[in-house]
């Protein structure tokens, strides 16, 4: 049921990205009384699951889930229509408009995807607000993994700066280091501040640690797993352990470390238990798993720690949403930036569908679709900006060359361009899907 949930999401959000995007083209082409001939969601070679014609347009559905297209009189797209184009060019054809009306009709695409993740955000900002953990409430520092105590990190420092800039969003640690290639993180440690050094050559580990840092929390139980030695020895949620066999222990990670250590022996847990207003110390014997656990889960971290959030009224949701959609259209295309910078191996994490597709949770949730559905319609936009033949942004490229020159490239050339485009886009979608059949399969 829950891969159904996932697919679900994805086909709907898919198909009102790819809609809404060709609806752009569609409707600039319009605006300007060019024809054009089909407005195809997913691909249709040989035949249609859906066709109907009104006025001298052909609307259907595609049977390869891919994306879309709209077929413009006139122009040279992926549909390779080179007969046409050996006539000669009528009022109503693409080719036939001046530079700055196919400019628009071309950019289209790009600008409807913009303004859907502006509405959403708008939307988002507006309906649920946000919520998100600051920095600066992060009182007891960061975990850190392997590869961060490798840098120089150690559990329990705080952020103060990365490369001069301060940390709002404790969210945000490991996408500004890695996005903005950071060359120094500051930390508070032991009241001194730091310096630690991210050395060139751990970047492109860093791509592949999403558990890089997490905040340190204190063991506030959220869940006692029935059955479980914990839930036997009367460990309730909302217990907070404080010590083991008389020793203080105050964080998540360290007892994690000890029940690791301590595999099937039995251990005397101190707790902090509120009851009726009234806070007690209690002490408990726990017998260790083999495999390290007592059997409690940690509770949620709203509820060990202290959330900012910030209602909206709708005027206030608008410029939010502007903002926020500034902001991730920036940060994406730093990700374009890693992946075009070969020493950081990002190239390595680029993803197809299963990869999209597993973004989405396997619960139905408006708010979080909705979120995904915004930063995966700036996704398409950015990458549809791209100067790759093929693209929108391979004919922007040769319509502003043509705007700047006043010449405008030959039909042979655009045909040559456009062929090569369709060979680079293939070779990416290869290499893409086959990164997620790697790390299914193999990794």
């Amino acid at each position: 049921m829950e891969i159904l949930i996932k697919i679900l999401q994805f086909i709907l959000s898919f198909s009102l990205l790819v809609i809404i995007h060709e609806l752009g083209h569609f409707t600039f082409a319009k605006i300007f009384k060019t024809r054009v001939e089909k407005f195809y969601l997913f691909f249709n070679p040989w035949f249609s699951l859906l066709k109907f014609k009104k006025g001298e347009t052909e609307y259907g559905v595609g049977w390869i889930p891919f994306g879309g297209y709209v077929k413009i009189s006139g122009m040279i797209d992926e549909s390779m229509d080179t007969e046409q184009m050996k006539q000669p060019a009528q009022p109503y054809e693409f080719r036939a408009k001046p530079a700055w009306q196919r400019l628009l009709i071309m950019v289209g695409g790009v600008l409807m995807n913009v303004l859907l993740a502006v509405a959403i955000y708008i939307g988002i900002s507006f309906a649920w607000g946000e919520t998100y953990l600051a920095n600066r409430d992060v009182e007891h520092g960061y975990t850190f993994n392997e590869l961060g105590r490798e840098i120089g990190f150690e559990n329990g420092d705080k952020i103060v700066d990365i490369a001069g800039k301060p940390l709002e969003n404790a969210t945000m640690l490991l996408p500004s280091i890695v996005f903005d290639q950071a060359s120094y993180v500051t930390v508070e440690r032991d009241g001194a501040r730091r310096r630690i050094d991210i050395p060139e050559e751990a970047m492109a580990r860093l791509i592949e640690s999403p558990d890089f840092a997490a905040p340190r929390l204190p063991f506030v139980v959220g869940e006692v797993v029935s059955g479980t030695e914990a839930a036997k020895a009367g460990i309730r949620p909302g217990d907070t352990f404080v010590s083991i066999d008389g020793e203080p222990v105050r964080y998540y990670d360290q007892y994690r470390e000890v029940f690791e250590a301590r595999k099937g022996d039995t251990v005397r847990l101190s707790l902090m238990r509120d009851s009726a207003g009234i806070t007690r110390l209690i002490t408990l014997p726990v017998k260790v798993s083999s495999e390290g656990t007592v059997g409690t889960y940690l509770a949620r971290l709203d509820k060990i720690l202290k959330l900012s959030s910030h209602d909206y009224t709708f005027w206030q949701a608008i410029p939010a949403g502007i903002k926020r959609t500034g902001s991730e259209i920036g940060s994406y295309f730093k990700q374009i930036k890693l992946i075009f910078t070969p020493k950081t191996e990002a190239y390595k994490s680029v993803g197809g569908i299963l990869a999209i597709g597993n973004i989405f949770p396997d619960y139905w949730s408006w708010e979080e679709f909705w979120r995904i559905t915004a930063f995966l319609s700036i996704m398409l936009a950015v990458v549809n900006i791209l100067p790759i033949p093929a693209l929108d942004g391979g004919h922007v490229l040769f319509l502003l060359v043509e705007v700047i020159t006043r010449r405008k490239p030959s039909d042979k050339f655009l045909e040559r361009a456009q062929i090569a485009g369709l060979f680079i886009l293939l070779a990416l979608l290869v290499f893409a899907n086959g990164n997620d059949i790697y790390r299914f399969f193999i990794k």
